[in-house]
């Protein structure tokens, strides 16, 4: 019987793996290109997600999520199946701005002041989401304890997450795909 990780990996190069010649958000040229949510917003591929990263988020974590749109259905799922196997992990989203009217600012969701967290995201290149995200959650009263990506694609990251104080662990990398960082 194939791992979680196995698994995982199949789906995600089934699924979300693109193959010619793209321009990514940064202007860069690329000859691969990653829509994660092709495999997080299937039923097979976020169960194979949540199987992975429920066996890497520790137990201390009561909440996950992160920036919209990158996080949302990362986060949702993976607290969905979590329940189901008696685990209590609350979802939220960040907005990309704040509110300012009805439940203002820019958490959305179930996370609560002194929640120790996860913070999320389907695919990370650069990191930058993932820190702004980790800093209104500590700004809301949360604390940050681990970012966990589905694929990370850019090889940067972890230096940023640490020397913020924060343990990172992606699921799969570009070389655990076949791809070089940042190419």
């Amino acid at each position: 019987m194939p791992s979680a990780i196995d698994a995982l990996r199949r789906h995600v190069l089934q699924y979300s793996v693109r193959q010619g010649d793209f321009v990514l958000k940064s202007g860069l040229r690329s000859s691969w290109f990653l829509d994660t949510k092709q495999t997080a917003c299937r039923p097979e591929g976020i169960l194979a997600i949540a199987d992975v990263a429920l066996e890497v988020i520790p137990p201390e974590v009561t909440a996950i999520g992160g920036l919209t749109m990158g996080a949302d259905p990362v986060a949702f799922g993976v607290a969905a199946v979590a329940a189901t196997r008696g685990r209590a992990l609350r979802s939220f989203s960040v907005r990309k701005e704040a509110k300012d009217h009805g439940v203002i600012g820019r958490i959305a969701g179930a996370l609560l002041p002194g929640d120790k967290v996860v913070i999320t995201e389907d695919t990370v290149t650069r990191g930058t989401s993932l820190m702004e995200a980790a800093r209104v959650v500590r700004d809301f009263g949360a604390e940050p304890v681990m970012i966990v990506v589905v694929i990370d694609r850019g090889g940067t990251c972890r230096a940023m997450a640490e020397a913020d104080g924060i343990a990172f662990r992606p699921l799969l990398t570009a070389p655990d795909l076949g791809f070089g960082y940042g190419t």
